[in-house]
């Protein structure tokens, strides 16, 4: 008995001098001229053991930038089924009425999801209530000049076609949705579209295909459809009492998968909406904020400022802790295979592609966030010794490029791999 207790106390003994060096050796890389004249927060956790192994600013606020789209993630895997609903109908005196529910993927260039489109062609009578979003079409606190920027996408109820028109001059002007074609000038332009209506402007000397977000009122998705469809369509005022139905789109976890491998914008926006759907009949991404909040993430030590799905608001306010808090509740609920799935991999897929290489598999798989002086990343990092350990690295209010930043966070990251 003795020793076993002499064998255990040794194991913790070790345990404690490893964490205290890591501490040590990352505060001391911490503390150097390059990160002193910039905010930077670092949080390590290990979630078998239980123990805070790093804590740098771990509780102080940060912009998160696309960071947020772990927020986003855990709102929809907690709140939304397996296939994604697409649009809610009920039917009454021979007339189907529809109204979306926010879901991304209906006509999308890369999910191309067209279950709307199918169920609609096989109807008639189709009237469509266009009213049952509460949030504007622009998040709080994004850049207003972004309007033409593909990044951008307007929020709406019925999205189609990702929000954006994909336009190109090569033998001959190609548009989808094909309803923009006429609307599309080949002038040299500064901006893309006009800002306040739906006419855009290539460059007639350009070949690149382009994304420019479009105005999404409810004429412009009427019209899109009714040309998809070749039938016409009415808009209604309000939405019928009656038996509602629901029409299921793909998978879900191949919309998560976009989002965080190329820091989708919109389908972080819609997500947020769509989830909540599954509380209200009237759509709202501060709902499904403030439900996931005060119920799944009620736990978190510093409750965030958080005002969009994708982190292009500067509003957003988040702490390394609170990253890691619910990067911590996604390990516990989602399989570890599945869950690596949807966050790049350091050295090989996505945002994470050129970057925190491992040799000779990854051992870095987060989540990236950068708007201009901000760059963050927060997830996970597996060891050497085969542990795997969750971490927020958050740095704010740099001069430089973002490359830097990177460049000094390496071997921290791989310092903390190879010998914890």
């Amino acid at each position: 008995m003795k020793k076993l207790l002499l064998v255990l106390l040794g194991i913790l003994s070790i345990g404690c001098a490893t964490q205290k060096k890591a501490a040590k050796t990352v505060s001391k890389n911490l503390d150097t001229d390059f990160f002193k004249n910039q905010f930077t927060g670092f949080f390590v956790y290990n979630p078998k053991s239980g123990d805070t192994l790093i804590n740098y600013n771990g509780e102080k606020y940060f912009t998160p930038a696309s960071n947020t789209k772990i927020f986003t993630l855990y709102t929809a895997q907690a709140l939304l089924p397996e296939n994604l609903p697409v649009l809610q109908y009920t039917i009454k005196d021979n007339n189907l009425y529809v109204k979306g529910l926010g879901n991304p993927a209906t006509l999308h260039s890369y999910l191309k999801d067209s279950s709307l489109v199918n169920f609609l062609k096989l109807q008639q009578n189709i009237h469509l209530v266009y009213n049952n979003l509460e949030d504007n079409p622009y998040g709080p606190g994004w850049a207003w000049d972004d309007y033409d920027t593909y990044y951008a996408p307007e929020r709406s109820p019925l999205p189609i076609y990702g929000n954006v028109a994909t336009l190109a001059n090569t033998d001959s002007l190609y548009s989808s949705p094909s309803y923009f074609k006429e609307k599309v000038k080949l002038v040299g332009n500064r901006q893309r579209r006009s800002q306040f209506k739906n006419e855009f402007y290539l460059n007639p000397s350009s070949k690149d295909t382009i994304e420019v977000p479009f105005i999404t009122d409810s004429t412009t998705i009427k019209s899109i459809l009714e040309t998809v469809l070749n039938k016409e369509i009415k808009l209604a005022d309000s939405f019928p009492s009656g038996e509602k139905r629901l029409i299921y789109g793909i998978k879900a976890d191949s919309v998560y998968k976009r989002m965080m491998h190329v820091s989708d914008n919109f389908i972080a926006e819609q997500l947020l909406i769509l989830s909540s759907s599954m509380l209200s009949d009237t759509l709202s991404a501060g709902k499904a904020q403030k439900h996931i909040l005060e119920n799944q993430l009620s736990g978190i030590a510093q409750n965030p400022r958080w005002v969009d799905g994708s982190g292009l608001s500067r509003y957003n306010l988040f702490t390394p802790q609170s990253m890691v808090f619910t990067l911590n509740k996604l390990y516990s609920e989602i399989p570890t295979e599945e869950l690596f799935d949807i966050f790049p991999a350091g050295g090989e897929t996505g945002t994470l592609k050129n970057y925190f290489k491992g040799n000779p598999k990854p051992y870095i798989h987060a989540k990236t966030g950068t708007l201009s002086n901000n760059y963050c990343l927060s997830g996970y990092l597996e060891t050497k010794s085969g542990e795997i350990l969750i971490f927020s690295f958050m740095n704010n209010h740099y001069r430089g490029g973002s490359t830097e930043v990177k460049k000094h966070m390496t071997p921290i990251l791989e310092w903390i791999r190879d010998y914890y």
